[in-house]
């Protein structure tokens, strides 16, 4: 399944965002039902997320690997998660272009699930997926304005 969503930080440089996108605190406050989001290595974190959107419920527990870091334009976000509901493998491709208005943050991922999120649908975890990105982007739209701060 393929995902493309992006969003317009108005007003954010793109260093700004990608001092927020870098800030491990930032991305934990940020990332929707996460529980907990440690590092464990240099770009490798290991997390747990709820998720409760829909019919899609449950923890999930994962790693996050950050890779082809090209500062400040992209990098890419490799993500596998086992939960109660399935199996999540994604490739996501993180790019931002700054423009007169802002810094436009683009994620296009291929994504892969197994178990109840495969039996959902693709119609219905592209949504999810949707909501999920979403509520991320709106979340890092504050933490940047707690990131110009400092």
């Amino acid at each position: 399944m393929n995902i493309e969503s992006s969003h317009t930080f108005k007003g954010v440089s793109r260093e700004l965002l990608w001092k927020t996108l870098q800030n491990k605190e930032a991305l934990r406050r940020s990332l929707p039902g996460c529980q907990s989001f440690e590092e464990v290595e240099d770009n490798v974190f290991n997390a747990e997320l709820g998720i409760n959107i829909g019919p899609v419920k449950g923890a999930f527990t994962g790693v996050v690997r950050q890779v082809d870091i090209n500062e400040p334009e992209s990098y890419r976000l490799l993500l596998e998660g086992k939960g109660k509901p399935g199996e999540i493998d994604a490739d996501a491709q993180m790019s931002l272009e700054e423009t007169d208005e802002g810094t436009i943050l683009t994620c296009r991922a291929d994504v892969k699930v197994t178990g109840v999120l495969a039996a959902v649908g693709q119609r219905v975890m592209g949504g999810v997926a949707k909501v999920i990105l979403g509520q991320f982007f709106k979340d890092i739209q504050k933490e940047t304005k707690e990131m110009a701060k400092l």
